[in-house]
């Protein structure tokens, strides 16, 4: 017994000499990401789906997202400041705005485009000043099609300007925007009703006038945005990749190994 406790002890030591914990990734965001409440469900941020890709043991996603929530708000309520306090050298923090930040009717959240380009790169200096390492995400897209089927995008230069301060800063970019619009676009105006918060009067006990949301996320649609940050990562080549323990839904579905995009997808080719 006492050999093995002897071994025992030693590999102990060992671990904890060599082992510094897991990597935390921090989420900055708004409601696209943030959790969400029991009287919202079935509404899910996508940054609630985003740790079922890594291995709990080595990557651990802390989501400081808020509804509601601008760069400058999420300032000045000193949520990004707790964040900061938190990092440590080889943590992440993905940085997501963008929706409350362009609206100019809700004065308690609109930042204008200047201010907007100076809080991010403000949030991109804080996270090295840490030794951690910043991951700037463009705006998701909002489900918005005309009577005539065709898309329309609702963020004008804000995703640009995410866009430029990442390739100023040279920080790694993960365009959502971009991504989420393909997406969107192929599940098609009907179709990618499934990806968001959307029921009829009576269907939903949370929702009993029933809704019809165009901005937030179903489960089904918080995963597949989760997933597009997932290609994201590995896309960007990211240290976290190594972490990941499955495909995100994306890529499943492209080798047919789940049901519903990908074999929309190929009913259409």
């Amino acid at each position: 017994m006492k050999i093995t406790a002897a071994l025992l002890t030693t590999l102990l030591l060992c671990v904890s000499a060599s082992g510094k914990g897991p990597i935390t990734v921090y989420l900055a965001g708004d409601s696209t990401m943030a959790q969400k409440q029991p009287d919202k469900r079935p509404e899910t941020g996508w940054g609630e789906e985003l740790q079922k890709f890594f291995d709990e043991g080595e990557v651990k996603i802390e989501n400081h997202a808020q509804n509601g929530r601008s760069t400058r708000t999420f300032i000045a309520e000193n949520r990004w400041q707790a964040i900061v306090a938190k990092l440590k050298e080889g943590d992440y923090v993905f940085i997501q705005f963008g929706h409350n930040d362009e609206s100019k009717d809700k004065g308690d959240r609109y930042t204008p485009p200047d201010e907007y380009r100076k809080n991010l790169a403000r949030f991109v200096s804080d996270a090295r000043e840490k030794g951690a390492i910043p991951v700037l995400l463009t705006p998701l897209m909002r489900r918005r099609f005309d009577k005539q089927g065709v898309f329309q995008d609702t963020h004008g230069e804000y995703p640009d300007i995410v866009r430029a301060v990442a390739a100023a800063e040279r920080a790694a970019l993960i365009d959502l925007h971009r991504k989420s619009e393909k997406v969107i676009k192929e599940y098609g105006p009907e179709g990618s009703r499934k990806l968001f918060l959307q029921f009829k009067p009576g269907e939903n006990p949370n929702y009993p006038q029933g809704v019809e949301d165009n901005t937030h996320f179903s489960p089904l649609g918080a995963e597949v945005m989760a997933g597009l940050a997932v290609e994201g990562i590995r896309e960007q080549k990211l240290g976290l990749a190594k972490f990941l323990k499955r495909p995100p839904r994306n890529e499943r579905d492209r080798r047919g190994e789940s049901k519903g995009f990908g074999l929309r997808l190929r009913r259409r080719r």
